[in-house]
Formats: structure tokens, sequence, C-alpha cells
């Protein structure tokens, strides 16, 4: 088999499709969930706080530190721009709880709709038929 049609074959897998679509819908969520954090909630939870934005805070370990280039900097330890990670992440996750749990609600409600029972097997026939015929032997029963 030729390397091409052995890479159709795996590419044209239904696994592998949805990972592609599943890796693009999720780079443009992060996106939109990244806009959601920066521009809507951190602006009034900044105000909160006394009109900081996160992504300031820093502790200074070290000023005015010449680097390699010979630029002088500040050694920083930017635990702002951490925070803004883990709000990101945690607002990632609950929304994407949220859309699990509907799916799977969704997923309940069909599988809890009435469906039309299994037609019997022959077996479970000869069976009613030989109740049927005991029944009809002795009255009572």
């Amino acid at each position: 088999m030729s390397i091409l049609k052995e890479f159709k074959e795996f590419a044209m897998r239904g696994n592998v499709i949805d990972l592609a679509v599943g890796v693009v819908i999720g780079a443009s969520f992060g996106k939109i969930v990244t806009s959601a954090v920066n521009d809507l909630i951190m602006p009034p939870l900044g105000i909160l706080v006394g009109g900081m934005d996160f992504k300031d805070l820093k502790i200074v370990l070290r000023r005015d530190v010449m680097d390699a280039e010979g630029k002088v900097a500040d050694v920083t330890l930017n635990y702002g721009a951490f925070l803004q990670n883990v709000l990101d992440f945690i607002i990632i996750a609950f929304a994407i709880f949220l859309l699990v749990k509907l799916m799977n609600r969704l997923k309940r409600k069909k599988a809890e709709a009435p469906s039309t029972p299994p037609a019997p097997t022959k077996e479970e026939v000869l069976l009613t038929e030989i109740r049927d015929a005991i029944r009809s032997q002795k009255p009572g029963l």
C-alpha cells in the first residue's frame, strides 16, 4: 500500500476528523473566553480591588539587572499574569463543565424516551404457548 493511500485512510478516519474539529473549536472557544475574562470580568474586578490591573501585579526581585544584550531591566516575579491565567482556566473549565452537563442531560432525555419493546424470541413464544396450554387444561391457575 502506498504511503499516500495509507495517509488518506488515516486522515479520513472519523476520530481524526473529530479531533481536528475539536481543536479548531477549542482554539476559538479559548479566544472567546480570554476576551470575556480580559474585557468583561477583569475591569470590574480591577475596580473592586482599587483600580489596578492584575497583569501589572509583580514582585521585584532585583532592580536594574543588565542582561546579555546590555539592556537594563528588573528581575520580577509576575504573579498577576499567573492569576490572570488561573482565572482564564477556571472560567474555561466551568464553561466546559456546563457544556458536558447539558450534553449528558440531552442524552439522558433521549435514553428515557419510551421505545417499543423488542419482539419476543422464539423461546419466549414457545414458553408462552406452553403456559397457555397448561392453563387451559387446569382451570384456576
